[in-house]
């Protein structure tokens, strides 16, 4: 079965070091999606604050059991290693999260744009004093349905409106109904506490090697 999806690659509110795995682990999930016989495009890029270093990426992922192959790095990942950027620092677990999204023109429901209100809105949620204050959070709101789903993990608008989108996508082809997608808005809120203590994947030092 060919699917196509959409793989998501962030560091939340993660530091530098975060930031550092984001770009080492789409770089191997690029490169082991197209040893698997996938087409893999990178979407989009959101560049962190260090070279090299990435706030968040965007990956289309098309083939047969493209969504199972997702689905193995699906959850919180771990990079095990020294900081690069902070000489000293004890710290060296650094956790980034991945997520699986339907493209926005997957789907039994045609996803049209013109039937979408996007609204920009402040992001809310965990973090305190750490919560993105900018109005970069994104609400899409489907009007035939009334359905809604939101983004507000990334710092970029642009992404996040992507985001919102391709979690619309996903409740129409679901069929979802309005509780299904308050839950969603729910799950999607407590984004930023990226889970720690279970990662699915485990990366080692500079070379970003798993670890089996």
């Amino acid at each position: 079965m060919s699917d196509r999806i959409w793989l998501q690659v962030t560091s939340g509110r993660g530091p530098a070091e975060c930031q550092l795995a984001v770009a080492k682990l789409a770089d191997v999930l690029e490169k082991e999606a197209r040893k698997a016989g996938l087409a893999c495009e990178v979407l989009d890029i959101v560049e962190g604050r260090e070279r090299g270093a990435a706030l968040s990426a965007l990956l289309s992922l098309e083939g047969e059991n493209a969504r199972a192959f997702a689905e193995r790095s699906r959850g919180s990942v771990l990079w095990i290693c020294a900081s690069p950027v902070r000489p000293g620092h004890k710290r060296k677990n650094w956790f980034v999260g991945v997520e699986v999204l339907s493209a926005p023109d997957t789907g039994t429901a045609e996803l049209r744009i013109a039937d979408v209100q996007v609204e920009a809105m402040r992001a809310s949620g965990p973090g305190g004093q750490h919560v993105n204050k900018t109005e970069s959070a994104v609400r899409a709101t489907h009007k035939p349905t009334g359905l809604v789903a939101t983004a507000r993990e990334e710092r970029s608008q642009a992404m996040n409106k992507k985001l919102a989108l391709a979690r619309l996508a996903a409740m129409l082809a679901d069929g979802a109904s309005a509780a299904a997608a308050d839950a969603e808005r729910d799950r999607w809120a407590q984004h930023d506490a990226l889970e720690r203590g279970r990662p699915v994947r485990t990366f080692d030092g500079p070379g970003f090697k798993e670890r089996k």
